[in-house]
């Protein structure tokens, strides 16, 4: 792969001043197929992160599960997902042949993960199977390790929730230390012409995501701190280049969901980034439309042992400090 990063990922590698870096190890860590030990860990997970478009063009984050082992790679240019979408997930409406997907497989008590953005090549009654477009592995950062463990999981409908949310929507916001974020690489007409699509891990102190609602509107506007990572900016840079993104929050105890898609920023002003410990730049979601799907995950999780990065940065995981 020589030249595995588009326009707006090399916009801010440029900005901060690390694209000759990157231009020089790209082609080394994005590869066109994938490396036994990215196949190895997704087949032993019970759960993978999805990131999809819908028939507007909006980037959702979704989960899927299964039993370990639902996950399969035949060879290292195929992943076969033996699941569907969990009910009420708006990644069921949308999934199809010739579909662009990001994967994400991540072991939280290990802290491991591995990315491979692809595309759909085959579904049936019992799952679908997906074709490498990139694969690449990610760094153990900011990464809060948890157990997993399964239970009967059979929640209400989902709700609608829009453009406000609703007061256990905003709790869970408020309480979280993880979420996904789904993005894509270029402003697609439904999914014609899109380069790309990617789900991303994010990670902070509990309540690390600002909550700001506009008054007049009720639209809610959600900012997290980017903290240094790997430079590649395969996030910021989906957003400089199509600036959508599509969130995915989740509480370990209660397998309660929060899906929300919407438009999208990157912050780069030293003044509002000083308020958030740690950061380098801010990202910022305006909420269009989300889902709150009342424990629907069939997956719970022991309390986290936080990324030992955070102490490093001197940033306390004390909710609220």
């Amino acid at each position: 792969m020589d030249a595995p990063f588009h326009a707006g990922e090399i916009a801010v590698q440029m900005r901060v001043g690390v694209h000759e870096r990157m231009a020089e190890v790209g082609s080394r860590v994005m590869r066109t197929a994938m490396p036994e030990q990215h196949r190895e860990l997704f087949q032993k997970l019970p759960m993978m992160l999805v990131g999809s478009l819908d028939a507007h063009g909006r980037p959702w984050a979704s989960m899927v599960v299964g039993a370990p082992g639902f996950i399969h790679a035949p060879d290292d240019r195929h992943l076969r997902l033996n699941t569907t979408p969990l009910p009420g997930d708006p990644l069921a409406d949308h999934l199809a042949v010739d579909v662009p997907l990001g994967l994400l497989g991540i072991e939280p008590h290990t802290r491991r993960r591995n990315r491979m953005n692809g595309t759909v090549e085959q579904m049936d009654a019992s799952g679908f199977t997906v074709v490498v477009d990139q694969s690449f592995g990610n760094c153990p950062q900011y990464i809060q390790a948890r157990q997993p463990s399964w239970v009967d999981a059979e929640g209400p409908p989902p709700v609608r929730l829009s453009p406000a949310l609703h007061q256990e929507a905003l709790a869970l916001i408020r309480h979280s230390d993880t979420l996904f974020i789904a993005t894509a690489s270029a402003r697609p007409q439904g999914h014609a012409g899109a380069q790309g699509v990617d789900v991303s891990h994010r990670g902070g102190p509990p309540g690390f995501v600002r909550i700001d609602v506009n008054p007049a509107t009720s639209r809610t506007t959600l900012t997290l701190p980017d903290y240094r990572g790997n430079f590649m900016f395969n996030t910021l840079g989906n957003i400089a280049a199509n600036p959508r993104a599509g969130l995915f929050f989740f509480d370990p105890s209660t397998g309660d969901v929060l899906q929300a898609t919407g438009s999208a920023a990157i912050v780069w002003d030293e003044a509002q980034i000083a308020a958030f410990p740690g950061a380098q730049r801010l990202l910022q979601v305006h909420i269009d439309e989300a889902l709150w799907r009342a424990g629907t995950l069939p997956l719970r999780w022991t309390a986290a042992q936080y990324a030992p990065q955070f102490e490093a940065m001197g940033i306390s995981t004390e909710l609220g400090a």
